[in-house]
């Protein structure tokens, strides 16, 4: 037997948050995870016993980003400036805010890659499901996603490096 919606959105929350946040950035990442337990807790009753609650939350996400980026292309045009986003917990008790670097980094990332790196190095999905939530592969999404962190780490690591040793 299925547990009660409320523990599915308890255990798998922050990481649903987290997933926004890496494909998103902080900004939109609030109202995509909303999104998200919205539509799961409308399905949420015909969802089979023994389905995997954590990727296909984590599909859902994805699902929800892909508005949020369309949204955003429709977007009219961005102010000069963009205000920070003010730091904080995670609604889970989690870990504050990673800095802007890093946010800027993976946002600078292919969507494939930013994608593969999320849900398999953030949600910790299998190369096999994130084909199946991105489209293609294992293979592909297992390059995409090695391809993404050898970015980051040419790209974060040297400026986290030049910051402690300054």
């Amino acid at each position: 037997m299925r547990h009660p919606f409320e523990q599915a959105v308890a255990e798998h929350g922050g990481l649903v948050l987290r997933v926004c946040r890496a494909v998103l950035g902080p900004v939109d990442a609030d109202d995509a995870w909303s999104e998200t337990f919205l539509a799961a807790l409308r399905a949420w009753p015909d969802l089979p016993d023994d389905a995997d609650v954590r990727a296909w939350l984590v599909t859902i996400a994805h699902r929800k980003a892909i508005d949020v980026i369309r949204a955003r292309q429709r977007a009219p045009v961005p102010v000069p400036t963009i205000p920070e986003p003010a730091g904080g917990q995670l609604g889970d008790g989690g870990p504050a805010l990673p800095d802007h670097d890093l946010w800027r980094a993976l946002a600078a990332l292919p969507d494939r890659q930013r994608l593969c790196v999320a849900y398999h190095h953030v949600a910790g999905l299998p190369h096999p499901e994130v084909a199946r939530i991105v489209g293609g592969t294992a293979a592909a999404a297992r390059r995409a996603s090695a391809d993404g962190i050898a970015t980051l780490r040419r790209t974060y690591l040297p400026s986290l490096e030049r910051e402690t040793h300054a």
